[in-house]
């Protein structure tokens, strides 16, 4: 009966042409505007790392006090003393510090003018604690942090760029002037948000280029991309500037249990404790100690705009939905001779019902493909409305296809219990009787 009744509702589409084309629009406009603007949403506000969310987590330390610090919230990040403070104390299984960097990078011997790039400076731990793909080779290891080596991880898109694919593991390139050698060439890793860097960035930049040790980094001086400095500013060069109370490097550490997390939480009291005590804090211990996705949600990653543009499109659905039952309601009543007869020859109200409901699936599906369409157009031009960044993230896929089409067929499904209800009370014997 199922084949029965979709062959109906395919009949009833040819029947009514401009009320169908009607309902196919309405379904399809608003479906197309709600999945557009949702697969902006999906991207911004998804987990970047749904298997380890809940084991890393980045502290914080209020080293400016409630004068300076932002509405009672410790920095976004750390200075270097309190940052080396925590790498010495290792009290996590995995631990690091980074900072992003951007150089100018050279293959070795190669004669071509060099090319900009951004990168991280980080510990050899980020890799196993964020769980980096490595097309070839590997990270370093914590000898090699120890040591400062001069050693370097490539991004699979950089290496291309600069070997052609090849694996480069074992050749050097130089950065700024510093030669390294290449340990290992990443797969394609770039999650979104970049929930590891999200000091004075949105967290929708770029991909990363390369990956170099924190200490090496420091060696040679290589500038953060970013750092906040508040209180006196009396300090001169590197050194100095160091031992100031800028905040430039994010701490990362990986908690494996409820009691590891008490502990280290414990130690970050503990710490910014004793600083009070020696007279470098003058205020009580502020500090925080917050995973990936409470990250997230503290720093506000979601843009407003595109919890705004969600919303506004969802209404436009439900005006779309509202003026379908409108429609539909009147493509059936104008059938009630029709039902009359059938339920004279026998058919029950719960089989009207069915037959409704189906042929409403039949313009939900058309009402689909004509979003799906429309989508595919949209998303192209998601641009228009969000910064590239985020805008780039937006695309079709399967899910989102799939997605699209089971909206547009439930919705238009929903909004036609009232039209098919409707339907199912016509009463036979009045019908006959003035037909």
């Amino acid at each position: 009966m199922f084949a029965y009744y979709f062959e109906l509702g395919l009949r009833s589409l040819r029947r009514n042409p401009a009320l169908t084309a009607l309902m196919v629009m309405a379904i399809g406009f608003g479906v197309a505007a709600s999945m557009i603007t949702y697969s902006v949403f999906r991207a911004v506000s998804g987990n970047p790392i749904p298997e380890k969310s809940a084991q890393l987590f980045t502290p914080q330390i209020d080293s400016w006090g409630p004068q300076q610090n932002l509405k009672g919230e410790p920095a976004d990040a750390l200075n270097y003393i309190d940052a080396m403070a925590l790498m010495r104390a290792h009290r996590a299984r995995r631990q690091t510090l980074l900072y992003g960097v951007g150089m100018s990078v050279l293959p070795s011997g190669n004669d071509s003018l060099p090319v900009a790039a951004n990168g991280y400076a980080v510990y050899g731990d980020f890799f196993p604690m964020f769980e980096v793909p490595f097309l070839y080779g590997g990270g370093w290891n914590t000898a090699d942090d120890d040591r400062r080596a001069a050693v370097v991880v490539l991004s699979e898109e950089f290496n291309q760029k600069l070997f052609d694919g090849a694996n480069s593991v074992g050749r050097e390139i130089t950065l700024d002037g510093h030669d390294y050698r290449i340990a290992g060439v990443t797969r394609h890793w770039d999650p979104q948000p970049r929930f590891f860097s999200l000091f004075n960035t949105s967290g929708f930049k770029d991909a990363t280029d390369f990956y170099l040790p924190f200490t090496r980094a420091l060696d040679v001086q290589a500038n953060p991309g970013s750092n906040s400095c508040r209180g006196h500013m009396d300090f001169s060069g590197w050194d100095g500037w160091l031992r100031s109370s800028c905040v430039w490097a994010t701490p990362w550490v990986e908690l494996d249990s409820a009691v590891e997390v008490a502990r280290y939480g414990k130690f970050l009291e503990d710490y910014a404790t004793d600083q009070q005590r020696a007279g470098r804090f003058a205020w009580a211990p502020n500090v925080r100690l917050r995973n990936v996705m409470q990250w997230l949600d503290y720093q506000h990653v979601v843009p407003p705009e595109s919890r705004i543009s969600l919303l506004v499109s969802l209404g436009f659905f439900a005006i779309c939905l509202v003026n379908t039952i409108g429609l539909l309601l009147a493509k059936f009543l104008r059938r009630a001779g029709e039902i009359g007869i059938r339920r004279a020859l026998g058919a029950s109200r719960r089989e009207i019902y069915t037959q409704y409901l189906i042929e409403a699936a039949t313009v939900g599906l058309a009402g689909g493909v004509l979003g799906l369409l429309l989508t595919t157009v949209g998303i192209s031009g998601v641009g228009l409305l969000f910064q590239p960044q985020i805008a780039r993230l937006a695309h079709l896929d399967f899910s989102l296809v799939a997605l699209t089409l089971a909206v547009a067929i439930l919705a238009t499904v929903v909004a036609a219990f009232y039209p098919a209800w409707r339907a199912a009370r016509v009463q036979p014997a009045w019908q006959l009787k003035s037909n």
